[in-house]
């Protein structure tokens, strides 16, 4: 199946970024605008408490299947947001690398924040997502 998006790399740039630097779309494709993909067990509680990598997992399993229901599949993601309730760069990585793994050779733009608190109770890693899909 044709994918929509090109991922761009640019030489005047670091090489050190583990993802592309931008993507386009066509003016055809449909874009999904997913809302933060949450660390959430089906019956609402929040998975992997305490652990980084396992709440990134989770987040990445429950945007994989909001793709699905959208027709669409992480390799159609365009770029991502990745959210970590931390102050300290090892747990950032932690998340990261889930989240670099689950999207292998398709580096999309991203990018990798700490912040505060998140919105559920024990809640750590939540990832944001734009994905482009070309409707046959």
């Amino acid at each position: 199946m044709a994918r929509a998006i090109t991922l761009i790399r640019s030489a005047s740039l670091s090489d050190v970024a583990e993802y592309a630097y931008a993507a386009t779309a066509p003016a055809e494709a449909r874009l999904i605008f997913l809302a933060g993909a949450c660390p959430l067990n089906d019956d609402g509680s929040t998975a992997a408490i305490g652990d980084y990598a396992g709440q990134a997992a989770k987040a990445i399993e429950n945007m994989q299947a909001a793709l699905r229901d959208s027709g669409a599949s992480l390799r159609d993601v365009i770029s991502t947001r990745v959210l970590v309730a931390s102050a300290r760069r090892e747990d950032l990585v932690a998340a990261w690398e889930v989240v670099r793994e689950a999207f292998g050779d398709h580096d999309v733009p991203s990018t990798l924040l700490g912040v505060t608190v998140l919105g559920y109770k024990d809640q750590l890693v939540e990832i944001e997502a734009v994905a482009a899909v070309l409707d046959s």
